[in-house]
């Protein structure tokens, strides 16, 4: 039988890898007690790269896909010059535009993929690399998330800012932006909004709330998603809703329940989950279109 095959994936695991990867990052001690709780350390070992994200997976669309244009750019930030991964439909246009909002692994293959999905939609789709003014996403996901630990989400937002800018000027955009943003970036996308007045759509997927003093900032659409398991994050949800329903916020809430966190990273199989993918991809693009145009 092949190792992975036997290494079932417990939710608790789960829950030590979610801690692990946004709150300690301290991997010496997660490899522990993980190890406590899949039977040995090659067991845990095993456990641990099936919940990893695999940034050389092959992802949804190609890289070379001959119906998108695909492009790195630069362009101005807040402070410094921001780097991005643009793509968007090789024929026709003006479309609106779509901020892609990476996890706390940086701007990454799976990041990517999620970019050319988005421009398959119909939209100019970019995906900002939020480490820029740190020299850039490494290729090592692990020496990328503690640099997360170091950003200043005032400077981040600003450079969110600084991005609805460059794209509301791109020549095959319509002037129109929108976000959505993962973990990491779902909180990033929410920040962006209580500072960004010319936001029409913000859609955070299982990201940390903003501060409820800042919500009623928020211009944009919102529709949040997620998982029904996500303890962590979903502590924050009754807080966040009572700030949007008492500031008149256009908002939509949606829980995925038996999902976890993550539950749209398809290159992490054991926290990945098709079901509720589909049903939050199916919502967002819905909200883009009517948005956006």
């Amino acid at each position: 039988m092949d190792e992975r095959e036997a290494t079932p994936i417990s939710q608790e695991m789960i829950n030590l890898f979610d801690d692990y990867t946004h709150l300690s990052l301290d991997r010496r001690k997660f490899m522990d007690n993980l190890a406590k709780l899949a039977g040995s350390m090659s067991a845990a070992t095993v456990a641990a790269a099936l919940m990893a994200s695999n940034a050389k997976a092959q992802g949804l669309v190609p890289e070379d896909d001959a119906r998108l244009v695909i492009e790195d750019v630069t362009y101005p930030g807040a402070k410094g010059e921001m780097r991005g991964y643009l793509a968007y439909p090789a024929e026709g246009g003006p479309f609106g535009a779509v901020i892609v909002v990476h996890e706390n692994r940086g701007l990454n293959a799976h990041t990517k993929d999620v970019a050319r999905r988005v421009a398959l939609e119909g939209f100019v789709a970019l995906a900002p690399d939020f480490l820029s003014d740190a020299g850039g996403t490494p290729a090592d996901e692990e020496a990328a998330r503690p640099m997360f630990q170091q950003l200043a989400a005032a400077e981040v937002a600003a450079n969110g800012v600084a991005t609805i800018a460059w794209l509301k000027t791109h020549a095959k955009a319509n002037g129109k932006v929108g976000a959505m943003g993962f973990c990491w970036g779902g909180g990033t996308v929410n920040n962006i909004a209580t500072v960004a007045p010319d936001l029409l759509a913000a859609v955070p997927y299982y990201g940390g709330q903003p501060d409820a003093a800042a919500v009623p900032n928020i211009k944009a659409k919102v529709m949040a998603h997620y998982g029904g398991l996500d303890e962590r994050i979903n502590a924050g949800i009754p807080a966040f809703e009572e700030a949007l329903k008492a500031a008149g916020t256009d908002y939509q809430i949606f829980i995925y329940e038996g999902a976890n966190h993550a539950f749209n990273n398809d290159t992490s199989a054991a926290r990945y989950s098709k079901e509720a993918s589909d049903l939050a991809w199916s919502r967002t693009m819905e909200l883009f279109r009517e948005v956006l145009g």
